[in-house]
Order: C-alpha cells, then sequence, then structure tokens
C-alpha cells in the first residue's frame, strides 16, 4: 500500500482494539452508538478518511467515495469472526460434518434434479459438472437460504482498517465503491458475509466485478436475486480459474503402513505413475492409475484420518476459497450429490484446536530451535513443518498433525524439560556435583 496505507494498518493499534474488543460480545456494535473509546473512534475515523483518499486516488467517483464512505460504521463483530474462522478452531472432523451431513446432501440432490437441464447447459460451455456447482451453492448459501445480512462496505472498511489484511481488504473495498459506480447495489442495499461476500455464491467484490454475468437477459448481473446468473457466474469463475473437463477434483486413497508423510501436502506433486510405484492405492485396494496425471496427497487430519490423492481442480476450488478444509469439503459433498457414499475412512474426533493451545504448541517449537514464524495462534504450513521435523526427530509419526496424542506427548516433553531444568537449579544452588 501506499504510505497512508501502512497507517491504515496501524489504526487499531494504538489502545483502539481494546476499547472495541469489549463490544464484540454484543453482537453487531457499531461505532459512536455503543460508548466506543474516543482515541478508538478517532482511529477509525482517521482510517476512513485515509481510505477515501485512496479512492479518490484510483479515480472512484468524488459523489461514490462521500456517500458511501461517509455512511460506514466500525463493526467490531466482524473482527471476532475473522479472528475464529472455522479452519482456525475446528478440527477436520468437525468442519466436514458439520458441512456435509446428511439433510445437505438431500437438498442438494433435490437441487441438482430441480435445475439440472440449466446445468448441464452451463457443463457443455464452461466444463463444470452440476455437482459441483450445486455442492458451491450448498456451502456458501445452504442453496440460498442464507444471504447474509451484514452490510458489506461497512464490514470491509473494518477489515481495511485491521492490521492482519489490510492490503487484501482495502483493495476489496475498491472493488466495492466500483460495483456501486456500476449500479449494482449501494451501502444500504449490498449485504453479505462478514466478510464482505455477496449472493448465492458468495463472490467478493473482485470476483464480482470479473467475473459476473447477465444469464437472464435482464441486462444486469443479480447474484442475489437471479439463480440463472449465480450458477452461471460461478461456472464462468471456475472456468477461468482453470478447471480442466473430464477432470475430478481428486479422491479418497489408501496409504501404505511405512509412507513418507514429508510427501504430503500440496507443495508435493508427482505423477500418479510415481504414487502408484510408492504403493498408494484406492479404497477398494486398487492400485491408482499408470498415468502422468499431476496429483498431491493430503492428510488434513494426520495418520489417522482419511488421507486425499487431490489434482488441478482441487486447486481450482482453493482458488474459490484458500482453506484445504473447504476445499476437500466441496469435492466430498460434490461426490455425494452425485451418488457417491461416505468416507472409507472417517476423521478422528480429537478435541478442537483453540487459538491458546496453537500458540502454546508453537511457543514450544520456537524454544525447541523450530522457525515457525510469528506466535499467531493459526496452526499454518511453517507451524506443520516444524511439527513434522520435531516428530521425527523423536521417533514419532512424523505427520505434522496435532492429534491429541502428539499434545500429550509435547506437554509431557515440556513437563519433563522443565522438571530437569528445576532439579539442575536446585543441584546449582546447594553446590552439589552429579
Amino acid at each position: 500500500m501506499k504510505s497512508y496505507d501502512c497507517k491504515i494498518g496501524r489504526c487499531l493499534l494504538g489502545g483502539a482494539v481494546l476499547g472495541w474488543a469489549s463490544l464484540a460480545c454484543s453482537g453487531l456494535s457499531w461505532a459512536g452508538e455503543q460508548g466506543v473509546e474516543p482515541a478508538a473512534d478517532a482511529h477509525f475515523s482517521q482510517c476512513v478518511a485515509e481510505l477515501k483518499q485512496r479512492a479518490l486516488d484510483e479515480k472512484i467517483a468524488p459523489e461514490v467515495v462521500d456517500t458511501q464512505l461517509g455512511a460506514v460504521s466500525y463493526v467490531a463483530r466482524v473482527i471476532e469472526l475473522d479472528r475464529k474462522q472455522p479452519e482456525f478452531t475446528e478440527t477436520f472432523h468437525n468442519y466436514l460434518l458439520q458441512r456435509v451431513n446428511e439433510q445437505r446432501i438431500q437438498k442438494g440432490r433435490q437441487m441438482l434434479k430441480q435445475h439440472y437441464d440449466l446445468l448441464l447447459q452451463l457443463t457443455r460451455e464452461y466444463g463444470i459438472p452440476p455437482q459441483y456447482l450445486v455442492a458451491f451453492w450448498g456451502l456458501e448459501t445452504n442453496f440460498g437460504s442464507y444471504l447474509g445480512k451484514m452490510n458489506v462496505l461497512d464490514s470491509l472498511t473494518t477489515l481495511a482498517c485491521d492490521p492482519r489484511r489490510s492490503e487484501f481488504f482495502t483493495v476489496e473495498l475498491m472493488e466495492a465503491l466500483r460495483l456501486v459506480e456500476d449500479g449494482v447495489a449501494d451501502h444500504t442495499t449490498m449485504l453479505g458475509s462478514w466478510a464482505g461476500a455477496m449472493g448465492n455464491m458468495q463472490f467478493m467484490p473482485s470476483a464480482y466485478r470479473r467475473y459476473a454475468l447477465d444469464a437472464d437477459g435482464d441486462k444486469k448481473a443479480d447474484l442475489w436475486n437471479s439463480l440463472p446468473d449465480a450458477f452461471t457466474s460461478a461456472a464462468h469463475f471456475l472456468n477461468k480459474l482453470g478447471w480442466e473437463r473430464n477432470l475430478r477434483w481428486g479422491r479418497e486413497v489408501q496409504l501404505p503402513e511405512k509412507f513418507d508423510y514429508a510427501l504430503a501436502g500440496r507443495d508435493v506433486r508427482k505423477p500418479l505413475s510415481e504414487w502408484r510405484q510408492l504403493g498408494i492405492r484406492d479404497v477398494a485396494g486398487n492400485p491408482v492409475p499408470n498415468l502422468e496425471l499431476s496429483a498431491s496427497v493430503i492428510i488434513p487430519s494426520g495418520h489417522r484420518g482419511p488421507a486425499f490423492m487431490v489434482y488441478q481442480n482441487f486447486d481450482v476450488i482453493m482458488g474459490w476459497n484458500r482453506s484445504e478444509f473447504y476445499a476437500l469439503a466441496v469435492g466430498h459433498l460434490a461426490d455425494r450429490i452425485n451418488g457417491a457414499g461416505e468416507l472409507a475412512v472417517m476423521p478422528p474426533d480429537d478435541e478442537r484446536l483453540t487459538v491458546e493451545t496453537v500458540q502454546w504448541v508453537q511457543k514450544a517449537l520456537t524454544q525447541a530451535g523450530y522457525d515457525i514464524g510469528a506466535v499467531d495462534g493459526i496452526f499454518g504450513t511453517r507451524t506443520k513443518r516444524a511439527l513434522r521435523d520435531l516428530q521425527k526427530s523423536q521417533g514419532w509419526v512424523a505427520d505434522g498433525y496435532l492429534s491429541d496424542e502428539t499434545l500429550n506427548l509435547l506437554k509431557a516433553a515440556s513437563n519433563s524439560k522443565q522438571a530437569a531444568d528445576t532439579d539442575q537449579a536446585s543441584d546449582s544452588d546447594s553446590g552439589e556435583q552429579p
């Protein structure tokens, strides 16, 4: 961002967080309405002023900037939700069972049948099989039953003024203002999720402007009220992200007993022929096909849970949403809607990972000499890699997964070290030699 954008990210730092955090428990809390500290209110006002200048620098109409950003309010609940996204605190077991359940599967099959003609037409044009579009619809808005009631401009402004992802949401806010310029919606009618996603398929403003299409002939792309527009726009989006026709997202597989878990992860890609040589089989026990198709193996709940081999279209799904849990849920729900059965191996029902637990693990790994980056409470790639290295050094199963068992082993090791340090300090104080 430019120089003033750096200040945008700092607006929540100088005491403002404490002033707003106390409001989060009351639902949607608005600056200036519920006793926000004057300093916090001033920080947000300063941030909005800087955002207005950025919008003007980007040639957005002054009247749009004044009317739309002049009406925005800070929403503390948005920051609370941003810190507690499900993939940060839930296990894969809970995430999947909540999103791919029997009710949603049956509803998805009903919606597939109801809209099949339109969906089949989109498959011919864009290459996206019908069950995938229905799966996205089901996960994003429960088949259109809940499109979100948050004010998008308020949410995006709040997130743009937060240091965690300031630039990302500033860009989305600028795109939302351009949607106002385009006549799509305004401050009072642009409603969606806490993160600014809108319509049946929950497009962010940048995706809306780039990929939304008018399919019903009314000369406007309405992702809130027109299913033809929503389905067509989703198919168009996935196609542009690189969806490969006649290729599935991935599949559940069986790993050999002595599989090297350092090979698990989307950063390791091999042809199916090489995975076959390593002993990977499908859930029926057959070797994977002897093809040159590139694939990765992922284990979202460690060595005790299901393993998946994922292809190019899995990466496309992650272009829609960067969560592996989400992409797996889309793929599995699409399979179930299309008639497939349950997973052969269910994810273990481990305790959910609280931010405090992850922070403790990150501190323990850092103290042990591993580079995990920031102690942020998010179990990301670097933390996973460090944990895997530690597991390997201790002779544990090195899958990089923080299971209940692994957590208990870490705590036991930490307690043993603390006890040893205490004994050593006691011996030093007494002058005794070992």
